[in-house]
């Protein structure tokens, strides 16, 4: 079972909101809403790792990545402004790994919830 901390208030901020929840589906597997949410020409930058673009590579990594079970998550802040969003916490996993991350976001639009590109800072601790 996922246990999920969030130390940041998101209040009223639909934004903040939906990037609390993208990346607690990032901590459950939900492959189905992370995919839902992104452009059809996603780049999403894992620095030092690789490159992914474009939805249906996008689509593989996300799936890939379900297997690997997370045992808590913790956001420690979400932080958005018009079309760009960040998110920092940690995340366990059940092997007993710990990472750190930080992603950046930026929103097909300044209204929407769609994403175009990310990038993602993750290192182990």
């Amino acid at each position: 079972m996922l246990k999920i901390n969030v130390k940041t208030d998101c209040g009223h901020s639909p934004k903040r909101m939906f990037l609390r929840d993208f990346n607690i589906a990032f901590g459950k597997g939900d492959a189905n809403f992370i995919i839902a949410h992104v452009t059809d020409d996603i780049v999403w930058e894992l620095i030092g790792e690789r490159i992914i673009e474009g939805k249906d590579s996008f689509s593989k990594a996300i799936n890939e990545m379900k297997e690997k079970e997370v045992a808590e998550i913790t956001i420690e802040n979400v932080v958005t402004h018009g079309k760009e969003g960040a998110v920092n916490g940690i995340m366990k996993m059940n092997d007993g790994k710990q990472y750190a991350f930080a992603d950046f976001y930026e929103f097909k639009n300044t209204t929407g919830i769609i994403i175009k590109s990310m990038t993602s800072y993750v290192i182990e601790i």
